[in-house]
Formats: C-alpha cells, structure tokens, sequence
C-alpha cells in the first residue's frame, strides 16, 4: 500500500464531468472545454488538462508529474524512477516483435472464428456480438487463460466502470479485491502443475530485487493490461466500423488495399480516442495555462481533446489518412507510452480487415441509432451494424 495524500483545493468548479449533457457526448465536451476552459477544475476529476501542448509537457516531464497517483500498487503505470525502470523492463519483453508475430495466428483465429457465425445481411450490436467477445477472448489466449474466463472478465469490466462514474469507492475496492482472487486461482492453479507453460506462469518466475514477483504485484500487472486490452481494444473496434460505416469510400478503399489499415486506424482512432483519460499528480507549485496549480494535487490529462486540438493537428476534426502521426497521442508518450503499443496495432489490423473480409458493407441501420459509451469508457455501449 502506497500513501498518497492529495489536497483538495477550495475552488469553484469550472464543469461537471459526471453531467449528463458531458456524458451524452464525450467528444463534443471535451472539444468545448479546450476551447474554453483548458484547464478546468471539478470535485470528480480536479484537474483536468485538455489541450495537446499542456497534456505533452505533463508526459514529459517526470519530476514535478508524478505517476504515483494511487493508494494501492500499480505495476508499473503507477510509478516513478527509478522503480518503474526495472518494472517496466520486465515487462517489455513480453510485447516484443518476435511475441507479437508468434501471436498473430492465434488473434486472427479468434477473429475468424466470431466472424464465421455472422450472417451476411444480418444486423448485429457490434459492441456485444464482436467487438467485446473478441477482445476478451483475446486476453485470455494470450494470458493463456481457459477461454471461459472471457465473460467474467467483461462482467468485472463493466461493473468497475460503473463503479468509477459513481464514484463508488467501497464497490471499487470490493472489485480489485475481487481481481486480485481471480488472478490468485489462476496463480495457484500454475503453482500446482509447472507443467503449464504461458504468460502466467512467466511472470510467476519474474525476479525483483533478487526475489520473485508477490501475487499483488502479478495482479496488478494484470489487472492493466486486462482492463487496458479489452475495455480500450473492445472501445477501438466499436470506434473503427462506427467510422467505416459512416464513411463508405473510405471503407471501400481499405476493402480493396488492406494494408492502408495500420494508418487508417491510428487516424480514426486520433479523431476519437479509445481511452479517456489517465492520471498524474503534482510534486511542487506548476503552472499549466493560466492557472497555478499547487502541490498533490490530481492531474487528469484528456487523451480525447488533446488529439483533436486544432493547435496541433490541421483540419484536426477531419479524417486525413495520410496525416503525420508524430503527434498522435494514441499510445502516449514519455516513460509511459503503452508498452503493448505494436500488439495493439496488429490485433486492430487483424480484426478490422477480417469485418472486412467477411461482410460485403458495414452500415448503420436508420431505425437503430448507437449509444455512445460513458465516461470512463471512450466509443460506443451499443452499435447496430447492417454487413
């Protein structure tokens, strides 16, 4: 357990996060309030950072913005150097190029496989027949999980998210406890037979400091890259055929060149991030705009307005495929750019090219319109789909 003590500073809210007229349209919101107020304070999320120049000085700068923003462990998202060096080198290697490839079959196997029982002409909630089955079966092949995990896993997903826009802090912590023994089971489980060979059973022989990883430190590892790979893989999908749906010369064009697709979705995804937003907290006195912002107080950087701020990003609202992604936020930036960023890419390219492959046009029914997702999910709750 980590003591973290934030200072909550008497000041007016300059928004409400939670409000209905924000969650009805994330994107439209969070555009305004960089617009407006760049800066913005509220009880939910203090300090919310909304435009690119601002979001980038914060990733870049790693003495007075500290990662260290939770009471409980978070391996290696919530730490500093230079423990999150050595974290973050024994994770790495688990997203090499070489992991990435030997992965693929099984990613397209599993595209292929939730495709194959969609019928042509047949309409379909995207969200719930597709996009979340696939991610979180993806997540249990590649932990090596038996695939009847997959719904517990979107079950826990869905249930934290609600606890999170509540702010319901004793269900939060019912849920990380209830992660943690779910991580456990399968912890014991490899223990009790080293036969079984996977990604669990690695990071139980991971070696620290000259001892071997705790079960809080496995859990926490996997409990990011669980809620990372399937809430933001599922989001990014949903995101993706919303996009190629409502923009069918587009969708044409990658049908006939598919290799345009890893382009083609960090452009889409730019115009509407898969991931809200994260955390930082302030170590001294920061200016950020114009507002002076004191000592521990929490930091939340936008992912979603910074990679529509028109400052940075020319015509940053429309669609350019062959933009420069340099400044695509998509995957972060600094110590903490997502480590799983080329697997990310490659399951995003397999499952979108095998929609594809398996439809002969994506398109929105008129009588069932898409509820957009709400804050902390990015995309979309529900998504009709016509192949």
């Amino acid at each position: 357990m980590v003591s973290i003590m934030f200072e909550k500073p008497s000041k007016t809210p300059d928004w409400q996060p939670q409000a209905d007229s924000v969650q009805a349209d994330q994107r439209a919101a969070y555009d305004g309030m960089r617009e407006r107020c760049p800066v913005a304070y509220s009880d939910f999320l203090q300090w919310s950072v909304f435009r690119h120049q601002d979001v980038k000085k914060i990733l870049l700068d790693h003495q007075r913005f500290s990662s260290k923003v939770s009471h409980h462990v978070s391996v290696p998202n919530g730490m500093d150097l230079p423990d999150h060096s050595i974290y973050r080198a024994l994770i790495e290697p688990y997203f090499s190029e070489q992991r990435v490839a030997a992965f693929k079959p099984k990613c397209q196997a599993i595209a292929d496989d939730l495709a194959s029982q969609l019928a042509p002409n047949e309409s379909i909630d995207l969200m719930t027949d597709y996009a979340e089955p696939f991610a979180a079966r993806l997540q249990c092949a590649f932990m090596g999980w038996n695939e009847e995990l997959a719904p517990q896993l979107l079950h826990w997903i869905k249930r934290n998210n609600k606890a999170v826009l509540a702010a319901d802090r004793p269900e939060l912590a019912h849920l990380a406890e209830e992660f943690e023994q779910l991580i456990n089971v399968q912890l014991l489980e490899r223990r009790n037979n080293p036969q079984i060979k996977d990604v669990t059973t690695e990071l139980l022989n991971e070696v620290v400091d000259g001892r071997y990883l705790t079960n809080q430190e496995i859990a926490s590892i996997l409990r990011n890259w669980t809620v990372g790979e399937v809430g933001t893989i599922a989001a990014s999908i949903g995101i993706i055929v919303h996009f190629l749906a409502t923009n069918q010369d587009i969708q044409q064009q990658l049908r006939v060149k598919p290799e345009l697709l890893w382009q083609a979705n960090d452009e889409i995804l730019r115009l509407h991030n898969p991931l809200v937003d994260n955390r930082r907290r302030t170590t001294c006195p920061v200016q950020l705009g114009d507002q002076e912002i004191a000592p521990q107080q929490r930091i939340t950087i936008n992912w979603i307005a910074a990679n529509r701020d028109p400052e940075v990003f020319e015509k940053a609202d429309q669609f350019i495929l062959n933009r420069d992604q340099s400044e695509n936020l998509l995957y972060g930036a600094g110590l903490h750019v997502c480590p799983g960023e080329a697997l990310a890419r490659m399951e995003l390219v397999v499952v979108i090219r095998c929609l594809l492959q398996y439809s002969h046009n994506l398109s929105l029914p008129a009588d069932q319109p898409a509820q957009l997702a709400k804050y902390p999910m990015s995309g979309y709750s529900q998504l009709p789909i016509t192949l």
